[in-house]
């Protein structure tokens, strides 16, 4: 699994954070920054509701 954000659409609410802040990370203008792009298997629960529970929906997961 491989996390992709689009920073163009990111609203900085940062939901991602608060579900999985060792993956996600905001910048100083509060858009969502990705630490670690492919997360390891104990951190996939948090990064699949992180996903879910973007609002702007700027957070999306590639399987594979």
């Amino acid at each position: 699994m491989k996390i992709e954000a689009n920073r163009d659409i990111c609203i900085g609410a940062g939901n991602c954070v608060l579900a999985a802040e060792d993956v996600f990370d905001q910048d100083d203008e509060a858009l969502v920054v990705v630490l670690s792009d492919q997360p390891s298997d104990d951190q996939t629960t948090e990064v699949r509701n992180a996903v879910a529970q973007c609002p702007s929906g700027a957070l999306s997961l590639v399987e594979g």
